[in-house]
């Protein structure tokens, strides 16, 4: 009776196991758009970009408690090619990772990806004065999609259709640097390795989450350019104070200050007072700005997405508008220590790619 009683228990587990496993899935994507100028110097650079985008995913089946809070999710890596069409602004080629999420019992899911991409053709004065998008080779780039999404139609086989929101930019680490964004419709096939069928969309789960206020310090660095062209690359230091209260198990809301050490505004602040005397400049503006700012954050696992708003309260040179933003990537590296990746941006002109560290109390 003991041995029948342990060959039920290894196949029950050998079952479990299976029906929890993850799995493998790729999908490809054809895409074809606009460029949304969203500058009056960007007009030149309107065009109707074609893409292509192969995405691998690992699909999640429960194996950590953050796969059935965000209702099985996916995540990978992914590779973008982008022909802008426009001699000026060349090809474009991106890698980097994605989350998949879905909704509606899996038929629609929401893309949010992150990465770096190559350009064929940046600025250059002489070869390529007309591009006043891409100051460097090298950019940021950011990708938000929806799409219908069927799986498992035929084999494994499965497709989708949607709209994809794409945005390159090197973070003004180089001038000049408008970035580039444009939307894509876009139409594809994706295969399940496994031909595993997807779980349902998962119960709310309603236990309740409580954590104390916390208090982070975060110090985020790199360089950047004043908006002049060959200025010069300089360092810059922010450094911030906030308090978050985290409400649930996925979102924390977050409230603080920060000191804006911006070194290339130094030399910026003196070409503008000699260049244009009819600003009334003084060249010894103090260049350090204050900002407060309100943010969220939405914890997936060790990664969390973070976005901030905020408002400059001490800003003597006032070059921007006062209202600022920044989204970016967290990742703890234990519950206390977190590194992050981050652009600060005021609306959709960036001022700077942040790397940052910070410790969460």
């Amino acid at each position: 009776m003991r041995k029948i009683y342990l060959l039920f228990g290894l196949v029950a587990t050998s079952l479990f196991a299976q029906d929890y496993k993850d799995t493998n899935a790729i999908e490809v994507n054809l895409m074809s758009g606009n460029v949304l100028p969203h500058t009056p110097d960007m007009y030149h650079l309107q065009s109707h970009p074609d893409a292509l985008m192969l995405s691998f995913s690992r699909q999640t089946h429960g194996t950590k408690e953050w796969h059935s809070a965000y209702n099985f999710p996916d995540y990978g890596g992914y590779f973008l090619y982008q022909n802008f069409n426009l001699p000026a602004l060349g090809e474009a080629y991106a890698i980097g990772m994605h989350y998949n999420f879905y909704f509606l019992n899996r038929n629609i899911q929401l893309k949010l990806s992150q990465g770096f991409a190559y350009v064929t053709n940046p600025y250059d004065k002489v070869e390529n004065s007309k591009n006043k998008a891409f100051g460097t080779s090298i950019l940021d780039n950011t990708n938000i999609g929806l799409t219908y999404n069927k799986s498992n139609i035929i084999k494994g086989f499965g497709l989708n259709a949607g709209i994809m929101f794409c945005h390159y930019s090197n973070g003004r680490t180089k001038s000049p640097n408008s970035g580039i964004n444009t939307y894509l419709l876009n139409l594809g096939v994706n295969y399940d390795f496994d031909g595993k069928s997807q779980n349902k969309d998962s119960i709310v789960d309603k236990k309740l989450f409580r954590e104390p206020i916390r208090y982070n310090f975060v110090v985020r660095s790199g360089v950047n350019e004043s908006p002049i062209i060959n200025s010069g690359q300089y360092p810059f230091y922010h450094i911030g104070f906030y308090a978050d209260k985290r409400f649930g198990r996925k979102s924390a809301l977050q409230f603080g200050t920060e000191l804006f050490l911006t070194q290339s505004f130094k030399d910026f602040i003196r070409y503008k007072a000699n260049a244009y005397p009819e600003l009334n400049i003084d060249p010894n503006t103090d260049y350090k700005r204050v900002g407060l700012f309100v943010g969220h954050e939405l914890f997936v696992n060790r990664f969390s997405i973070e976005a901030q708003l905020g408002y400059y309260i001490y800003d003597p040179f006032k070059n921007e508008i006062s209202i600022y933003d920044r989204v970016g990537l967290k990742y703890y590296i234990s519950k206390k220590i977190f590194a992050g990746f981050t652009i600060k941006t005021h609306l959709f002109l960036a001022e700077a790619l942040e790397f940052g560290v910070g410790v969460r109390l």
